[in-house]
């Protein structure tokens, strides 16, 4: 260029490091609190294909974006846009469009695999400092959920609505079945399904998460001969409540402590459809279990009877109180559900396509990893129990102090800022309040909107809202006339 344009020289030779440096710089309030849990290398352009190109919106921009949008439910991609908008009228750099066409392009753009890789090193991040803490056994919780997805024709294809709502009126269901760490409360791993298929399918797909030495934990659902022999051939203990369809007659078996016997599940005769025949052939015809009973006592509620079943057979090793401390701990998985549901939003996804919702999936479960990374640091830090940190207050402080750690201009600084930041995510806990009960009702009354009983475009709405009400509320029409 200088050698045709000799006077433009110290003009634009500027220029190259301002758009390069541009270029490289993303979400910085959250990019400095959280990449230290990422894989190094795992947003890096590739060098070849759909993310090779220099563009506005990189992978490491895309990713941070897409994570500000799952920490800040209901947040739009305007809102992205306008932060990108911003970076680059801060360092100079050149107009960004206004749409939100790019960015959505790139969310496309992103690689399963990729955020696939992340979550999974998020989870170990989290697991590196936990411990085993039970009887020298790894708890592992699962459990299953479901999810609410935009009502679109490929969403209702992959995933189709409840057979009980009127074509046009309900919504695809997605369903879940996740392994959380007891320990951490990190998302190990998950399976996903549509109505047709059932948790214990799904669980197929994850038996390869459970370790030897691990003991699993679940409820009445999964308890099964199948499940119980599966996990045990892999050297995985279990405790699970028995299935309603068991006989729990306690009378039977090899007494080994008050309300605590052994006995014997014999084979079904039958394989069931999901397990493949290599796998049923290497099933022991019997297998022992543990039917062990406790009786719940909550302060203002009836005694409660729990009948509980496991493969920990031995006695004297894995005392019957223990278990039922163990199982008492089942709940948190609840807990870790309605974080992920109701604090960040997981409850009704966004996206219009079934590849876009897996995507927007593994984003929601990477932000859960890495806010219960900064819990488990927090709680090592201050010394705290981790069980009592507050998963939305520590969302809370993750919004304020990431702006205050991308504008400190020294390594002291943040490391003052992170320490305050434990500080304070340690010192806001859950109150313990045991024998609190909180029914699920709402107070609030809905506006009197009639249900959508037809497809929008079939519907007949009726035009005065008042008419509707005094039709369903006869005794309100009185002395009108």
């Amino acid at each position: 260029m200088n050698r045709f344009f000799p006077d433009w020289d110290g003009w634009l030779r500027p220029l190259g490091p301002r758009v390069r440096a541009v270029r490289q710089q993303s979400l910085h309030h959250l990019e400095q609190l959280f990449a230290p849990c990422l894989p190094p290398g795992a947003l890096a352009q590739a060098d070849d294909g759909p993310n090779s190109r220099a563009r506005i919106y990189t992978v490491r921009r895309t990713f941070w974006g897409f994570l500000w949008q799952v920490l800040n439910p209901s947040s739009a991609c305007r809102e992205v846009v306008r932060q990108i908008q911003a970076l680059f009228a801060l360092h100079g750099g050149r107009a960004v469009d206004e749409g939100t066409g790019g960015y959505c392009q790139a969310r496309r753009r992103l690689a399963l695999a990729t955020l696939q890789q992340v979550r999974r090193a998020t989870a170990a991040h989290a697991e590196a400092k936990g411990q085993r803490w039970w009887c020298g056994l790894t708890p592992k919780v699962l459990d299953g959920t479901s999810a609410s997805l935009p009502d679109t024709k490929a969403n209702q294809k992959a995933y189709p609505q409840p057979g009980g709502q009127k074509p046009g009126c309900g919504f695809p269901l997605l369903k879940l079945v996740g392994v959380f760490s007891l320990a951490t409360g990190a998302l190990l791993d998950y399976a996903k399904g549509n109505k047709h298929q059932h948790e214990l399918t799904l669980l197929q797909k994850l038996l390869e998460q459970f370790q030897p030495g691990d003991v699993a934990l679940a409820d009445r659902g999964f308890c099964c001969f199948v499940l119980l022999a599966q996990l045990l051939w892999r050297g995985v203990g279990s405790v699970m409540r028995l299935h309603q369809a068991r006989p729990a007659d306690l009378r039977r078996g090899q007494r080994l402590g008050k309300r605590d016997r052994l006995m014997t599940w014999r084979k079904p005769a039958q394989k069931p459809w999901y397990v493949p025949a290599a796998g049923w052939r290497k099933l022991p015809d019997e297998l022992p279990v543990r039917v062990l009973r406790f009786t719940l006592r909550v302060k203002g509620f009836r005694p409660e009877s729990v009948t509980l079943v496991t493969t920990l057979v031995d006695a004297s090793a894995y005392p019957a109180e223990a278990i039922a401390r163990l199982y008492a701990r089942r709940w948190q998985i609840e807990l870790w559900f309605r974080d992920l549901k109701t604090t960040m939003g997981l409850e009704v996804l966004r996206c219009q396509k079934p590849a876009l919702v897996h995507k927007e999936l593994e984003m929601y479960f990477i932000a859960y990893n890495l806010i219960r990374c900064l819990m488990g640091e927090a709680s090592r830090q201050q010394h705290a129990p981790l069980e009592r940190l507050s998963f939305k207050g520590t969302v809370d402080a993750v919004r304020q102090f990431s702006g205050a750690l991308a504008q400190a201009r020294s390594k002291k600084k943040r490391k003052e800022l992170l320490a305050r930041l434990w500080e304070v995510i340690a010192r806001d806990p859950v109150p313990d309040r045991p024998g609190r009960r909180e029914p699920r009702a709402v107070k609030r009354r809905p506006k009197p909107f009639p249900l959508l009983t037809a497809p929008r475009h079939k519907y007949k709405e009726i035009r005065h809202r008042n008419d509707y009400y005094l039709k369903h509320n006869p005794r309100k029409n009185k002395g009108l006339n």
